[in-house]
């Protein structure tokens, strides 16, 4: 019933086209006055409504077909590339239904008609000038095409363009929609994905890796760290239960840098992971081993009068 509802207006449409064209016209219910215009009005609404139709059509197919694929499973990646592969067809195809119908429309005007053999006549310089005038046009087109066929980004991909990470939320013929964490939304020519590079953490695997960086004094216990950590991961849903390293990955005269590499079903889980170990991991030393905490070190040499001091500081970079 969803599906018929699409079709209403247009059908009701062709019905009001055909009345027109079929019985005003051969039934001569209106004068000869009258009788080229409602023919034309008849002959315009029967193209539009065929139009309407075929449109409703192909749009009523699409949603069929793409219910058959749930991309609100886990592992999607199929589903993903035949919504992306629909939603693109759909489109090109409702382009050009409506091009053919606005030409067949225009030609059913004597004066449009003329213009149009005038232009055939020069079809070479009017070539030559749309082409210049459309070329960014048919090459975002062709981009269009080229996401459908090739597939670098497919619907609900995981992405990082222009600094912000965000997932694939609509394909057209010209443009990609990237819904950004925060939910602002960021626009992007199709071309872009064939002129620039990108970063795609779902092209063949939702699965991935995360990382956490704690730097600590000298006198923390590394293998206390990783048994804390693997406590963590293993009381957590979060964790695929696939990757859990805990490794020492830099040693400075001030401290250590401490890495704990994870793994998690998607980004949004492994987000979720890597900020609760590293809340839980300060908590640890904290609590363990105060006296690894960042701190700043200052030596006072010589006696009372003479005294001089140097300081070390133990600097915490960004986690």
């Amino acid at each position: 019933m969803r599906h018929i509802k699409r079709f209403v207006l247009p059908v009701f449409l062709l019905l009001i086209s055909v009345f027109i064209k079929y019985f005003f016209i051969r039934y001569n219910w209106v004068s000869v006055d009258y009788s080229d215009f409602f023919g034309k009005t008849g002959a315009v609404l029967l193209i539009v409504s065929l139009a309407w139709i075929l449109i409703a059509g192909i749009r009523t197919l699409k949603r069929i077909l793409v219910e058959q694929f749930d991309t609100s499973q886990e592992d999607n990646l199929r589903s993903r590339k035949f919504q992306t592969q629909f939603n693109i067809l759909e489109k090109i195809i409702v382009f050009l239904v409506v091009i053919i119908s606005i030409g067949v429309v225009l030609m059913l005007f004597e004066d449009v008609r003329r213009i149009g053999i005038s232009l055939f006549a020069s079809a070479g310089v009017a070539g030559i000038i749309i082409g210049f005038a459309a070329q960014r046009l048919i090459a975002t087109v062709i981009a269009g095409l080229q996401i459908a066929i090739t597939q670098p980004i497919r619907i609900d991909d995981v992405v990082i363009i222009e600094n912000e990470w965000g997932r694939i939320e609509e394909i057209t013929l010209t443009y990609v929609v990237v819904k950004i964490w925060d939910l602002r939304r960021l626009i992007v020519p199709s071309t872009y994905f064939f002129e620039k590079p990108f970063q795609n953490w779902t092209r063949t695997s939702a699965e991935i890796l995360g990382t956490v960086f704690i730097y600590t004094d000298y006198h923390v216990s590394f293998d206390a760290l990783r048994k804390e950590l693997t406590r963590l991961l293993e009381s957590t849903p979060l964790w695929n239960k696939k990757v859990n390293v805990l490794q020492v990955t830099d040693a400075k005269e001030y401290g250590v840098e401490v890495r704990a590499l994870m793994s998690a079903k998607d980004s949004s889980t492994a987000w979720d992971l890597r900020v609760f170990i590293r809340e839980k991991l300060i908590e640890f030393i904290q609590k363990n081993y105060p006296e690894s905490l960042p701190k700043t070190r200052v030596v006072v040499e010589g006696d009372g009068t003479n005294t001089k001091s140097t300081a070390e500081t133990f600097g915490v970079p960004k986690m």
